[in-house]
Parts: structure tokens; sequence; C-alpha cells
């Protein structure tokens, strides 16, 4: 006869595919396993994951401080960059007010020299006309005396 191996047999059994309670009981069987061979007690696992608990939200605090001051640099830097704009943008708005000023000041030398001239010219016109009548009054008087 043949001799059989009398080794371990591994049987796969194929169900309707729901695998969630089997998962669960072997999820189950494991922890126990885990808590029944584990080399501490169950103090010293408590107190163990305690102290994992504390690294761990030190840590986080860590890197949520961090996180803050990245982001109060980050705002600092905008609020200069805006300060910054809205210096430039107040120099802008004050030298085109004082171009203004400017334009309209020399607008109103030359509306004057403008107005100045017009008077001239007027006064010149009223003396020639003026001097045209005397010139005819003085002509009329001639023509008079010689006739």
């Amino acid at each position: 006869m043949a001799e059989r191996d009398e080794g371990s047999t591994i049987i796969i059994e194929r169900g309707d595919g729901s695998g969630v309670g089997p998962f669960l009981l072997g999820a189950l069987v494991g922890a126990g396993l885990a808590l029944l061979f584990a080399p501490q007690s169950g103090a010293e696992t408590q107190e163990d994951l305690k102290e994992r608990a504390r690294n761990l939200k030190a840590t986080a605090e860590d890197k949520v401080r961090a996180a803050q001051r990245e982001l109060e640099d980050r705002l600092d830097a905008a609020r200069e960059g805006v300060q910054s704009r809205v210096g430039e943008i107040r120099d802008a708005v004050d030298a085109g007010r004082q171009a203004a000023l400017d334009a309209r000041g020399d607008l109103e030398r030359k509306l004057e020299r403008s107005k100045a001239a017009y008077r001239a010219g007027i006064d010149a016109a009223r003396h020639a006309v003026a001097e045209g009548d005397e010139a005819q009054d003085d002509g009329d008087d001639e023509e008079e005396a010689g006739a």
C-alpha cells in the first residue's frame, strides 16, 4: 500500500459571495487570540495604548501649530502685499489729483491770456474806430472850410 502524507489539508469553499459574516467571525477570533497570546498584561497594554495616544496627540498638535504658523505667515505676506498695493494706488491717485490741479492752473492762465488778448483786440478796434471817426470829422471840417 501507498503511504499517505498526513500533512495539513487546505479546503477552499465557495459560498454565495457574502463574506461579511465570516469576516467578522475571523476578526473576533483574531482579536481574542491576540489578547491571549499578548506578551503584556491588560494593564500594560492599556498603558502602552495610552502612551501611543498621547504621542499621537502631541504629534497632531505640533502639526496643527505648524500649519497655523504657516497660515499666519501667508496671511501676513498677503496683508503686506495688499497694504503695498493700497499705498501704490493712493500715490497714483494723489499724482493724478496733482496733475489735474496743475492742468487746471495752466488752463486758467491760458484763459486769462485769451481774455486779455480779446480785451486788447476790442480796445484796439474801438480806438481804431474812434481815430477813423476823428479823421473823418477832420476831413469833413476841411471840406467845409474849403467850400
